[in-house]
């Protein structure tokens, strides 16, 4: 079954609404644990608009779970990431306009560049994983980097209407999974990803990792982080 983790950008999303210090981003790992969570994830971006380098930094210390730092390729993430040692950096792409991480890495165009990140990440003992489409080109380029992981951008699939079209894109991911296990890699999915569609994802042959925030942090609204989380976990089991 999948490891879940927990992304827990939306907690501090609504913290930095009022500049203040609550709801605690760390605060939230800790219940998401509680709650069963295999991971924590979150990302640093260049802007801080939401997770801090207070964050990361006492999340480093606190997290029992697994450790996923999101990152942009950029020279001053690389090194915070370097000093505070995540148990896995995931690669991702950057725009300071953007909401969300609005689609995968171009790992096949930024070849050198997303290289030479990978070796330092790796020179310090961290994992990495690439946040990619379910491209077969960025696969391959993936693989020839010698990516730990690929997480699978899952919005294309969040996003369809269910029935022939969202059947159409869970293919996509599912024939994607099977190239990044047949190259040696870990099979990750997240974004987008929700209560009511994650058990296809789930089911994919070989997933190790689901990465899900926003609709469990729109859930703990309701229910409470703990149950929410515990929720999530069940429906990936």
């Amino acid at each position: 079954m999948p490891e879940l983790g927990v992304n827990i950008d939306h907690v501090a999303t609504v913290r930095q609404a009022r500049r203040t210090n609550e709801p605690d981003p760390v605060w939230a790992a800790a219940l998401a644990e509680l709650g069963g969570a295999d991971g924590i994830t979150l990302h640093l971006r260049e802007d801080r608009r939401h997770i801090l380098d207070r964050d990361l930094s006492i999340l480093r210390q606190t997290v029992a779970v697994k450790l996923n730092l999101e990152m942009a390729c950029e020279q001053e993430i690389l090194e915070i990431a370097c000093q505070v040692k995540p148990d896995q950096a995931t690669l991702v792409p950057e725009r300071r306009e953007e909401i969300t991480t609005e689609g995968g890495l171009d790992v096949a165009g930024r070849h050198d560049r997303v290289a030479q990140v990978i070796g330092r990440l790796r020179e310090a003992g961290i994992s990495v994983s690439l946040f990619l489409d379910p491209d077969p080109q960025q696969i391959e380029a993936a693989a020839e980097l010698g990516a730990d992981a690929v997480e699978l951008h899952t919005g294309r699939y969040a996003l369809a209407r269910p029935g022939p079209e969202q059947q159409k894109e869970l293919v996509a991911l599912t024939t994607v999974g099977a190239q990044i296990r047949r190259a040696g890699m870990a099979l990750h999915a997240g974004h987008g990803l929700t209560y009511r569609n994650v058990r296809p994802v789930a089911a994919i042959e070989a997933m190790h990792e689901l990465n899900i925030g926003h609709s469990i942090v729109a859930r703990a609204i309701m229910v409470g982080f703990e149950q929410a989380v515990r929720e999530m976990k069940q429906l990936v089991l």
